[in-house]
């Protein structure tokens, strides 16, 4: 038996896309392009079609077993910052199918994660049971997943040596994803590291640099960002059509 990360851009997303796009272009056909509406239909379904396309090569690039293996790239490079002292506990948010949290206990023999997602309805493919089945077909056994909230732990302050997450808060509702990091760091004990990769643009973070000067200020040391687009992970350009731009990883000692 072997793992299953599932991939990124789900099969479900792009089978609902284009199920839509053959509706569009169907009713497009009967309608004809004689009215203004007919128009506006032929250039739904075009912008259909190119989104289609566009996660087709989103889930080409993300596949673990396709060519580009975008997404084993990113897990493997995030999960080589992540360093738990012997014994110590390691909270992974947002674990989805188990991959990064997987990764860390691999590279982690003598520590314990713990991984928590929501598993919500848009990654209907994600779930707890697969993190488990995944963890036993990598052999890992130093690890547990549950259900949890990113936007409100139910952990106690300082209750683990590390925390972890991959590409999560941007897809928090939120108006202030600072607060969000505050949250998960809030839960690390003095001297405990952090590991955030996300798409930390400006549009959805705010202003990062100021955010690292806040937490060096508080007291936080070894903050910096690492831009992961130029060359680390993807070039600029990769990341434009991506969606991807602004991806970094924050990493810092409490």
């Amino acid at each position: 038996m072997s793992a299953d990360y599932k991939n990124w851009m789900p099969k479900e997303m792009i089978y609902g896309t284009l199920a839509a796009t053959a509706v569009v272009g169907v009713v497009t056909a009967i309608v004809g392009l004689d009215s203004i509406i007919g128009k506006v239909l032929l250039i739904v379904t075009i912008l259909c079609a190119f989104t289609v396309l566009w996660m087709y090569l989103m889930y080409k690039a993300f596949s673990y077993n396709g060519s580009r293996q975008l997404s084993r790239q990113i897990i493997e490079g995030v999960s080589s910052y992540v360093k738990i002292p012997d014994g110590g506990v390691c909270l992974d948010v947002g674990c989805g199918s188990g991959a990064l949290a997987i990764a860390c206990a691999k590279k982690n023999p003598n520590a314990a994660i713990l991984g928590i997602d929501r598993w919500g309805k848009e990654y209907s493919s994600f779930s707890k049971e697969l993190c488990e089945q995944n963890a036993r077909a990598e052999g890992v056994s130093n690890i547990v997943f549950k259900q949890g909230d990113a936007c409100k732990l139910e952990f106690e302050d300082e209750s683990f040596d590390a925390v972890t997450s991959n590409y999560v808060y941007h897809n928090i509702s939120s108006k202030d994803r600072h607060e969000l990091l505050l949250e998960t760091f809030r839960t690390l004990k003095k001297g405990g590291t952090f590991v955030i990769h996300d798409i930390m643009s400006k549009s959805k973070y705010g202003n990062m640099d100021e955010f690292v000067k806040q937490l060096k200020d508080m007291g936080y040391e070894e903050v910096k960002l690492i831009d992961t687009t130029s060359g680390m992970f993807m070039n600029k350009t990769e990341a434009t059509w991506m969606g991807l731009s602004g991806s970094k990883i924050l990493i810092g000692k409490k």
